[in-house]
């Protein structure tokens, strides 16, 4: 009996700090995603965005509740999306897309960058276990491991289709107007059933293929590159 608790409080004390390690991460992939829609709406002549608050790495703006806890629990979720209005565009189409793929180029720009952090910090000796170094060394070494994962994640789940998610805004650019609207009259029947799907794990497991795959294949170059070897 006291075994299991002993267990419990083991496992309990580890979720906690993960949870704490992943926190930041999660805010810090979600202001830059949704500053970058913001941003480069205001430079394509839609301050929408800029003049509601939203052009900032503030993330309180940014966090939807529901997707905020999807991307803690399930390294994939969703912020509030970035008003935009494609009437101040040139092209509303063209500015859509662009506007669209702001968002998860954010996120890939960030795997990069945070695979080079991971890969440098990887080459500092973990010091003696058990001691409060190397228990401040393994928080370091998680969080520079979650950096590039979720934003990965967050890039690849965010290119589905399926609003809010930028992929319904990148097929607003590449579908005729009267099939994508005719496809959006549905789009609360999309949501219900894109949620069902991803919290019974039949969405999550090929997006997480996806995402490891392209994490996994980046990692391995990385790792061809001497200083790394």
């Amino acid at each position: 009996m006291f075994s299991w608790i002993n267990n419990f409080f083991t496992n309990f004390r580890e979720s906690v700090i993960v949870l704490l390690i992943t926190l930041p991460v999660v805010l810090i992939t979600i202001s830059v995603h949704e500053f970058s829609h913001a941003f480069i709406a205001n430079k394509l002549g839609d301050p929408t965005a800029r003049n509601l608050g939203r052009m900032t790495l503030n993330p309180v703006k940014h966090i939807d509740p529901i997707g905020f806890i999807c991307m803690i629990l399930l390294h994939f979720g969703w912020a509030k999306p970035v008003p935009v209005n494609a009437r101040y565009f040139k092209n509303p189409k063209k500015g859509m897309a662009v506007t669209a793929l702001a968002g998860p180029i954010s996120n890939i720009i960030m795997m990069i960058i945070g695979g080079l952090m991971f890969e440098f910090y990887g080459l500092i000796p973990a010091p003696e276990s058990g001691t409060f170094i190397y228990n401040l060394w393994v928080v370091g070494y998680n969080f520079f491991w979650y950096f590039p994962v979720l934003n990965i994640y967050f890039a690849v789940f965010n290119f589905l289709p399926i609003p809010p998610l930028d992929g319904s805004r990148i097929l607003f650019a590449l579908l005729p107007d009267k099939y994508y609207f005719g496809i959006m009259k549905y789009e609360r029947i999309i949501m219900m059933v894109f949620l069902i799907l991803l919290v019974t794990n039949i969405l999550t497991i090929p997006i997480a293929f996806v995402a490891d795959n392209i994490l996994d294949g980046y990692i391995y170059l990385l790792e061809l590159i001497p200083i790394f070897a």
